[in-house]
């Protein structure tokens, strides 16, 4: 089944050129556009994307409100990627502490745009760790650490935490452990569950908000 997408942008241009770059995939198939934040949850509801590219910054109803929105209103909600102009950018890190599986700038390239839907449908998260130590530094706090803090990790656990804050995948996960892959998978659910966190970017933040990984 192919990757099925709803795109979110107040710009026409930008959904155009989206849906071109998506659509060129045989495993990708955009299924809606909405001009505006307030639009997403009904067309979620009716559509049911894998995965919602979310402009950050929109005149009515942003893309954090949005995705706040859409988390609280849909059982299974799609994995949302926040596309913006700015990656060190306040609206980003909300949209991130919202409940979004990560960010996407308008700039990036056709093939990256392609592997951010795949890797997010997939379950992984969009982080790039540089951008994201540089918004923790920034615009970190609120109760996000204090999760984190009373969560009790084991060692192990820790340890995997510390590689998903470098932005590492499963598989490269277990390359650095010298573990299996589905050893890997249980330890990142555990992390989560203690956490209290939606997804893998949700735990990230927490580490940052912590101190637990420092954000500089």
């Amino acid at each position: 089944m192919p990757v099925t997408v709803l795109l979110v942008d107040d710009e026409p241009l930008v959904r155009a050129g989206l849906r071109t770059v998506l659509e060129a995939q045989p495993d990708i198939t955009v299924v809606g556009e909405a001009a505006d934040g307030a639009a997403v949850v009904p067309l979620v509801r009716r559509l049911r994307p894998d995965v919602v590219a979310m402009d950050v910054r929109m005149p009515l109803l942003d893309g954090i409100a949005a995705t706040r929105a859409l988390l609280k209103a849909v059982d299974v909600p799609p994995k949302v990627v926040v596309v913006t102009t700015f990656e060190n950018d306040e609206y980003v890190y909300e949209a991130l502490r919202a409940g979004a599986d990560g960010f996407l700038l308008k700039r990036a390239r056709p093939a990256e745009i392609v592997q951010a839907v795949r890797l997010v449908a997939e379950g992984e998260s969009l982080l790039f760790p540089a951008s994201l130590r540089k918004l923790a530094a920034s615009y970190g706090g609120g109760d996000a650490g204090d999760r984190l803090e009373s969560a009790r990790l084991t060692e192990r656990e820790g340890e995997v935490l510390r590689l998903m804050a470098r932005g590492l995948s499963n598989a490269e996960i277990a390359g650095v452990l010298v573990v299996g892959a589905e050893t890997v998978k249980s330890h990142v659910s555990a992390v989560l569950a203690k956490v209290g966190a939606r997804d893998r970017t949700q735990a990230v933040i927490a580490a940052y908000e912590s101190g637990f990984v420092a954000p500089r």
